[in-house]
Protein backbone atom coordinates (compact mmCIF):
# COMPACT_ATOMS: atom_id res chain seq x y z
CA UNK A 1 0.00 0.00 0.00
CA UNK A 2 2.76 2.66 0.67
CA UNK A 3 4.55 2.16 -2.50
CA UNK A 4 1.42 2.50 -4.77
CA UNK A 5 0.59 5.69 -2.38
CA UNK A 6 4.30 6.86 -3.15
CA UNK A 7 3.96 6.13 -6.92
CA UNK A 8 0.59 7.94 -7.11
CA UNK A 9 1.64 10.96 -5.16
CA UNK A 10 5.20 11.21 -6.87
CA UNK A 11 2.88 11.08 -10.51
CA UNK A 12 0.54 13.58 -8.90
CA UNK A 13 3.66 16.23 -7.54
CA UNK A 14 5.95 15.38 -10.84
CA UNK A 15 2.38 17.55 -12.42
CA UNK A 16 2.12 20.12 -10.22
CA UNK A 17 5.83 21.07 -9.60
CA UNK A 18 7.43 21.13 -13.07
CA UNK A 19 7.48 24.58 -13.40
CA UNK A 20 8.77 25.29 -10.22
CA UNK A 21 11.24 22.49 -10.66
CA UNK A 22 12.09 24.29 -14.16
CA UNK A 23 12.75 28.07 -12.74
CA UNK A 24 14.86 26.51 -9.69
CA UNK A 25 16.72 24.39 -12.29
CA UNK A 26 17.54 27.42 -14.03
CA UNK A 27 18.34 29.48 -11.34
CA UNK A 28 20.86 27.46 -9.98
CA UNK A 29 22.47 26.67 -13.64
CA UNK A 30 22.13 30.81 -13.75
CA UNK A 31 24.28 31.49 -10.64
CA UNK A 32 26.75 29.30 -10.06
CA UNK A 33 29.41 27.13 -12.33
CA UNK A 34 29.07 23.56 -12.50
CA UNK A 35 25.65 20.85 -13.21
CA UNK A 36 21.81 21.89 -12.24
CA UNK A 37 21.83 18.43 -10.06
CA UNK A 38 24.01 16.99 -7.30
CA UNK A 39 23.97 13.12 -7.30
CA UNK A 40 24.78 12.12 -3.75
CA UNK A 41 25.53 8.71 -2.98
CA UNK A 42 23.30 7.77 0.10
CA UNK A 43 22.45 4.59 2.28
CA UNK A 44 19.30 2.96 0.94
CA UNK A 45 17.54 0.38 2.46
CA UNK A 46 19.44 -2.47 3.95
CA UNK A 47 22.49 -0.56 3.37
CA UNK A 48 22.56 -0.29 -0.36
CA UNK A 49 24.10 2.51 -1.54
CA UNK A 50 21.90 5.05 -4.53
CA UNK A 51 22.39 7.86 -6.03
CA UNK A 52 20.30 10.81 -5.10
CA UNK A 53 19.73 13.89 -6.68
CA UNK A 54 19.57 17.61 -5.34
CA UNK A 55 19.38 20.41 -6.62
CA UNK A 56 22.84 21.81 -5.93
CA UNK A 57 23.38 24.39 -3.62
CA UNK A 58 27.12 23.98 -3.07
CA UNK A 59 30.14 24.85 -5.12
CA UNK A 60 31.69 21.82 -7.08
CA UNK A 61 34.68 21.86 -4.85
CA UNK A 62 32.68 21.28 -1.53
CA UNK A 63 33.92 17.86 0.27
CA UNK A 64 31.49 15.17 -0.14
CA UNK A 65 30.48 15.15 4.00
CA UNK A 66 27.59 16.01 5.87
CA UNK A 67 27.27 19.88 6.06
CA UNK A 68 28.07 20.10 9.74
CA UNK A 69 31.16 18.70 9.62
CA UNK A 70 31.88 21.49 6.96
CA UNK A 71 33.84 23.84 8.58
CA UNK A 72 32.64 27.65 7.60
CA UNK A 73 29.55 25.80 5.71
CA UNK A 74 28.30 28.88 4.39
CA UNK A 75 31.44 29.71 2.12
CA UNK A 76 30.36 27.10 0.24
CA UNK A 77 26.98 27.94 -0.80
CA UNK A 78 26.44 28.85 -3.77
CA UNK A 79 24.59 32.46 -4.36
CA UNK A 80 20.98 30.31 -3.86
CA UNK A 81 22.19 27.89 -2.14
CA UNK A 82 20.94 29.06 1.45
CA UNK A 83 17.52 29.84 0.13
CA UNK A 84 17.44 26.66 -1.60
CA UNK A 85 17.91 24.76 1.34
CA UNK A 86 16.09 26.66 3.51
CA UNK A 87 12.85 26.55 1.69
CA UNK A 88 13.73 22.98 0.76
CA UNK A 89 13.61 22.97 -2.90
CA UNK A 90 16.80 21.25 -3.37
CA UNK A 91 15.16 18.20 -2.32
CA UNK A 92 12.38 18.30 -5.16
CA UNK A 93 14.86 15.91 -7.25
CA UNK A 94 14.21 13.86 -5.00
CA UNK A 95 10.83 12.75 -5.99
CA UNK A 96 12.96 10.68 -9.20
CA UNK A 97 14.41 8.51 -6.64
CA UNK A 98 10.98 7.80 -5.05
CA UNK A 99 9.85 6.91 -8.46
CA UNK A 100 12.05 4.34 -8.92
CA UNK A 101 11.72 3.21 -5.34
CA UNK A 102 15.17 3.58 -4.05
CA UNK A 103 12.97 6.03 -1.66
CA UNK A 104 9.84 7.05 -0.05
CA UNK A 105 7.90 9.91 0.65
CA UNK A 106 8.47 9.42 4.31
CA UNK A 107 11.40 7.26 6.19
CA UNK A 108 14.64 7.96 7.66
CA UNK A 109 16.46 10.45 6.02
CA UNK A 110 19.04 8.36 3.61
CA UNK A 111 22.17 8.52 4.92
CA UNK A 112 25.76 10.09 3.24
CA UNK A 113 27.74 6.83 2.00
CA UNK A 114 30.32 7.58 4.89
CA UNK A 115 28.26 8.53 7.30
CA UNK A 116 29.36 5.32 9.71
CA UNK A 117 28.09 6.41 13.02
CA UNK A 118 24.55 6.95 11.83
CA UNK A 119 25.16 3.68 9.71
CA UNK A 120 25.77 1.76 12.24
CA UNK A 121 23.66 2.80 15.19
CA UNK A 122 20.72 2.36 12.52
CA UNK A 123 21.54 -1.02 11.45
CA UNK A 124 21.90 -2.00 15.39
CA UNK A 125 18.46 -0.90 15.56
CA UNK A 126 16.77 -2.08 12.98
CA UNK A 127 16.26 1.01 11.38
CA UNK A 128 18.30 -0.09 8.03
CA UNK A 129 15.67 -2.23 6.43
CA UNK A 130 13.43 0.59 6.20
CA UNK A 131 13.21 2.41 2.73
CA UNK A 132 14.95 6.00 3.23
CA UNK A 133 12.14 9.06 2.82
CA UNK A 134 12.16 12.51 1.32
CA UNK A 135 11.31 13.40 5.12
CA UNK A 136 10.67 11.95 8.15
CA UNK A 137 9.61 11.75 11.72
CA UNK A 138 13.31 12.74 12.83
CA UNK A 139 12.96 15.66 10.34
CA UNK A 140 10.39 17.12 11.66
CA UNK A 141 10.91 16.70 15.44
CA UNK A 142 14.29 18.64 14.58
CA UNK A 143 15.75 18.57 11.39
CA UNK A 144 19.47 19.74 11.29
CA UNK A 145 19.45 20.18 15.27
CA UNK A 146 19.45 16.83 15.97
CA UNK A 147 22.27 14.77 17.65
CA UNK A 148 22.12 11.36 15.57
CA UNK A 149 21.75 9.56 18.37
CA UNK A 150 18.53 11.60 18.82
CA UNK A 151 17.52 11.31 15.27
CA UNK A 152 17.93 7.30 15.70
CA UNK A 153 15.25 7.11 18.43
CA UNK A 154 12.99 8.96 16.38
CA UNK A 155 13.55 6.82 13.17
CA UNK A 156 13.15 3.67 15.83
CA UNK A 157 9.64 5.45 16.76
CA UNK A 158 8.66 6.11 13.46
CA UNK A 159 9.73 2.13 12.96
CA UNK A 160 7.38 0.99 15.73
CA UNK A 161 4.57 3.52 14.50
CA UNK A 162 4.54 3.42 10.60
CA UNK A 163 1.30 3.45 9.42
CA UNK A 164 -0.28 5.30 6.00
CA UNK A 165 -1.61 7.95 8.54
CA UNK A 166 1.43 8.54 10.46
CA UNK A 167 3.13 8.54 6.95
CA UNK A 168 0.32 11.84 6.01
CA UNK A 169 0.56 13.38 9.07
CA UNK A 170 4.28 13.44 8.80
CA UNK A 171 4.45 14.69 4.83
CA UNK A 172 1.49 17.46 6.50
CA UNK A 173 3.70 18.52 9.24
CA UNK A 174 6.91 18.68 7.27
CA UNK A 175 4.97 21.07 4.08
CA UNK A 176 3.97 23.12 7.48
CA UNK A 177 7.71 23.24 8.80
CA UNK A 178 9.39 23.75 4.92
CA UNK A 179 7.04 26.93 4.81
CA UNK A 180 8.14 28.48 7.83
CA UNK A 181 11.82 26.95 7.10
CA UNK A 182 11.62 25.55 10.87
CA UNK A 183 14.78 23.34 11.78
CA UNK A 184 17.05 24.70 8.74
CA UNK A 185 20.93 25.55 10.01
CA UNK A 186 22.33 25.63 6.63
Amino acid sequence: MKRLFDVVTVLFAFVMLLVPMLLVALCVKSTSHGPMIYWSDRVGRNNRIFKMAKFRTMRVDTPAVATHLLHNAGSYLTPIGSFLRRSSLDELPQLWSILKGDMSFVGPRPALFNQDDLIALRTEAGVHELVPGLTGWAQINGRDELPIPEKVNLDVEYLQKQSLFFDIKIMWLTLFRAVWQDGVSH
